[in-house]
C-alpha cells in the first residue's frame, strides 16, 4: 500500500544542510499496524509528515496503491490527503471555542462536494470514540483525553484507509493513553492501516511492527524484548 524507497530529506539554510532522513526504505501492507520509534530529533515527523503528503523528500520515492506520489501535482495531493489519509497529532489543532461536533466536520470543507450526511457521519465518528454525549461542548470545555478523541474522530470523518498518528499519547495522562490506545487497536481490528510514530516503549508495543529511526537510518526493532 505505501513503500518508500530510498527517501532521503535534508533541510538548508544559506550554507548549511542539516540531513534528517538517510536512505530510507519501508513498505507497509494495507491493514498493518506499524509503529515508528525515535528519540526527539531523530527525523519521526519529518517521516510520518512525507508519507502522509505534507512534504516532500529531497530525494527518492513514495509510492502509494502504486502511484509515484512525487508525480501528483498540488491539488491531486491534496484530493490524495483528503480522501485517502487521517492525521492525528500530538497538539490536537482543535478550534477551542467551538463545538466538538462542528471540529470533527471541517475535514469535509474540503471535500469535492459536501455530504448531504454530513451530521450524521460526524456523529457516528464521535460516537466511534465514546463522545456521542459531547457533541456540543466547546472544545475547551473538554479534557485533554476528550480533545485527542475528538481528532481521531475528526481524522475518521473522510473514512480514511490510513491513519497517521504523530505522538498522538504525548499530551496525555496514563488513562487517556490506554482510552486513545484502545480506539487505535479497535480501528486496526477494523482492517483499517495505522502507522503511530512515538518514543514510548509501551505505546510501540500495540503496534504489530515495530521499525526505529537512528542517526536519520529505519531499523527494525522489537521493543517488545526490551520491556
Amino acid at each position: 500500500m505505501i513503500k518508500v524507497k530510498n527517501i532521503e530529506k535534508t533541510y538548508r539554510k544559506g550554507s548549511v544542510s542539516t540531513p534528517v532522513l538517510r536512505s530510507v526504505n519501508l513498505a507497509i501492507d494495507r491493514g498493518e499496524y506499524v509503529a515508528i520509534m525515535g528519540t526527539s530529533g531523530t527525523g519521526k515527523s519529518t517521516l510520518m509528515n512525507i508519507l502522509g503528503c505534507l512534504d516532500k523528500p529531497t530525494s527518492g520515492m513514495l509510492e502509494f496503491d502504486g502511484v509515484d506520489v512525487s508525480k501528483l501535482d498540488d491539488d491531486t495531493l491534496s484530493t490524495l490527503r483528503n480522501k485517502k489519509f487521517g492525521f492525528v497529532f500530538q497538539v490536537f489543532f482543535l478550534l477551542e471555542r467551538t463545538t466538538a461536533l462542528d471540529n470533527v466536520l471541517l475535514p469535509l470543507i474540503y471535500a469535492d462536494k459536501y455530504p448531504t450526511d454530513a451530521i450524521q457521519r460526524a456523529k457516528k465518528a464521535l460516537a466511534r470514540v465514546g463522545l456521542e454525549d459531547r457533541t456540543e461542548y466547546l472544545a475547551n470545555e473538554l479534557s485533554g483525553g476528550q480533545q485527542q478523541r475528538v481528532a481521531i474522530a475528526r481524522a475518521l470523518i473522510n473514512d480514511p484507509d490510513v491513519i497517521l498518528a504523530d505522538e498522538p499519547t504525548g499530551n496525555l495522562d496514563s488513562d487517556s493513553t490506554n482510552e486513545v490506545l484502545e480506539i487505535f487497536n479497535s480501528l486496526h481490528k477494523e482492517g483499517r492501516t495505522i502507522v503511530i510514530v512515538t518514543h514510548d516503549r509501551e505505546v510501540a508495543v500495540q503496534a504489530h511492527r515495530i521499525m526505529e529511526l537512528r542517526d536519520g537510518k529505519l531499523f527494525e526493532n522489537d521493543a517488545r524484548a526490551k520491556l
